[in-house]
C-alpha cells in the first residue's frame, strides 16, 4: 500500500538487512515455490561483503590506518555489486559510440502477456528482443522511412516504479544508418528517428507470431491461473484479443550526443529492481521505500509493504542462469561488430561528422575515473592488502545458505 505520509527514516537499510531479517521466514512460507535461483539470489545478497566471501586487510602506506574490505559477491541481482560492472562495460562502449545523435525508445508489453512471460521467463523475454529489434531494423531499412541499415542495443527491465512486473525494452540507437551498399551515413531526421505507430503495429505482429511460433512447438509451460492456456483455442484466442489492443512502444527525448549517452547507459544498463537509497524504514512489519506515480506527473511518495510482499515482489526480476539482458542488433550485432561500427565512423568521417571523445570528460559516465586504487579515509594515502582472508565457503565446515533448498 502507498502512503505519502510515511517518512520514517533509517540511513544504510539496504536489501540484504531485509532479507537477513526476514528472508527465513519468506523461504519457508514460499518453500514450495522458491526455485534455485531465487534462493542463490537471496544467499548471494545477504553474504555481500560479509566475512561469509572473504576479504583482505588493508594498510594505509602514509599514516598505517587499517581496515577490513570484505569480498562482493558479484551477483547481479545485487544492488551493491554492479559499479564495478558498470564502469567496465562502459569503458568498453566509449570507441563504439559514434559522433552522431542517439534516440530512446521503449517497448512494452501488455498485462496479459506479462503473465505468459512471466511463466517463461526465458522464451518470451528472448521474444521481445528479438520483436523490438526486428520490427526497428525492418521499418528503418524501409525506403519511404528511413532506408538505413542502423544497429544499437537493447536493455531488459521487468520493473515498474512499485517493483510489479512489467517487462520492457529500452532501445539506445544512432540516429541513422549505414545505406543499404554501405558506402554513405544516411542520418534521421532531427528530433524524429521511426514513426511510432508503425512501429508499434510491427512490433506487436513480429511479437505475437513469435509467441504463437513457440506455443505450436510447445516450450511454452502455463501454470496456476494461465492453466487454461495450454489448450490451443484459449491461446489462439488471446492472441487475437492481443492484436485489437495497441502495444505501447514511445519514443524520449533523443539524446544530444556521445556524453549523453554514456550518462544514460551508466544509469540504465547495471540497475537492479530496486536501489537500496530508495529504502527509508524496515521494522518487523514494514518495509517502505520511496517510489515515482507517473499517473500523477511523477509525484514521489512512500510505498509501505509487509516484509514478505517486499521479498516477493524483488524476487519477481530474478533472471534465468545465463540469460543476457543487455543485447545488440543490427550493425552492433555480436559478431563482426567493431569491424561494422569501424565503417559507420569512416563513412562518417568522410561526410564531415566532427567526431566526439565521449570519455573526455572524466564525469562523462557519471563516475569519473575507475582505474585509481583505494584510498585512505583518514589520510587520503594509498591502501595497500597485507592479509588475505578465505571465504567461508573454503573452510572445511562451510555454514550452509539459509535460503537452502531441503530437496537439493
Amino acid at each position: 500500500m502507498a502512503r505519502a505520509g510515511f517518512h520514517q527514516n533509517q540511513p544504510g537499510i539496504e536489501i540484504a538487512d531485509i532479507l537477513r531479517r526476514h528472508g527465513q521466514d519468506y523461504a519457508r512460507v514460499h518453500a514450495a515455490h522458491l526455485g534455485r535461483v531465487e534462493r542463490r539470489v537471496m544467499s548471494a545478497i545477504t553474504a555481500c561483503r560479509t566475512a561469509a566471501l572473504g576479504g583482505h586487510v588493508e594498510a594505509c602506506d602514509d599514516c598505517g590506518v587499517t581496515r577490513i574490505a570484505y569480498n562482493s559477491c558479484r551477483n547481479r541481482h545485487c544492488p551493491k555489486c554492479q559499479g564495478q560492472a558498470r564502469a567496465k562495460w562502459l569503458a568498453d562502449r566509449q570507441a563504439e559510440l559514434l559522433p552522431v545523435p542517439y534516440f530512446h525508445l521503449v517497448f512494452t508489453l501488455p498485462a496479459p502477456i506479462a503473465e505468459i512471460a512471466f511463466q517463461n521467463k526465458a522464451i518470451v523475454y528472448a521474444i521481445l528482443f528479438k520483436a523490438a529489434a526486428d520490427a526497428m531494423t525492418t521499418l528503418a531499412a524501409n525506403p519511404r522511412r528511413l532506408g538505413a541499415r542502423i544497429g544499437g542495443l537493447a536493455v531488459l527491465h521487468t520493473w515498474g516504479q512499485a517493483l510489479t512486473h512489467h517487462p520492457h525494452v529500452h532501445c539506445v540507437v544512432p540516429g541513422g544508418g549505414l545505406s543499404s551498399d554501405g558506402a554513405r551515413w544516411v542520418a534521421a531526421r532531427p528530433n524524429f528517428f521511426l514513426a511510432i505507430k508503425p512501429l508499434s503495429r510491427l512490433f506487436r505482429r513480429l511479437f505475437l507470431e513469435r509467441l504463437q511460433a513457440a506455443f505450436e512447438a510447445g516450450t511454452l509451460g502455463f501454470f496456476n491461473k494461465l492453466t487454461h492456456l495450454a489448450d490451443r483455442n484459449a491461446f489462439i484466442a488471446l492472441v487475437q484479443a492481443m492484436r485489437r489492443v495497441d502495444w505501447v512502444v514511445y519514443a524520449k527525448k533523443p539524446f544530444g550526443g556521445p556524453a549523453q549517452v554514456l550518462a544514460y547507459l551508466g544509469r540504465y544498463t547495471h540497475r537492479v529492481a530496486i536501489a537500496n537509497s530508495r529504502l527509508v524504514a524496515l521494522d518487523d512489519d514494514h518495509v517502505a521505500f520511496t517510489w515515482k506515480d507517473y499517473r500523477q506527473s511523477g509525484a514521489e511518495k512512500i510505498m509501505r509493504l509487509e516484509p514478505n510482499e517486499f521479498i516477493r515482489r524483488f524476487l519477481l526480476h530474478t533472471l534465468p542462469d545465463g540469460f543476457h539482458r543487455i543485447r545488440y542488433f543490427g550493425f552492433m550485432a555480436n559478431g563482426g561488430r567493431a569491424e561494422k561500427i569501424a565503417s559507420c565512423h569512416a563513412v562518417l568521417v568522410d561526410e564531415g561528422s566532427k567526431p566526439q571523445n565521449a570519455a573526455s570528460s572524466p564525469d562523462a559516465a557519471g563516475k569519473g575515473p575507475v582505474d585509481a586504487g583505494p584510498v585512505c579515509p583518514d589520510c587520503g594515502g594509498a591502501m595497500r592488502i597485507i592479509e588475505r582472508m578465505f571465504p567461508a565457503s573454503s573452510r572445511r565446515h562451510a555454514p550452509t545458505s539459509p535460503f537452502r533448498c531441503d530437496t537439493s
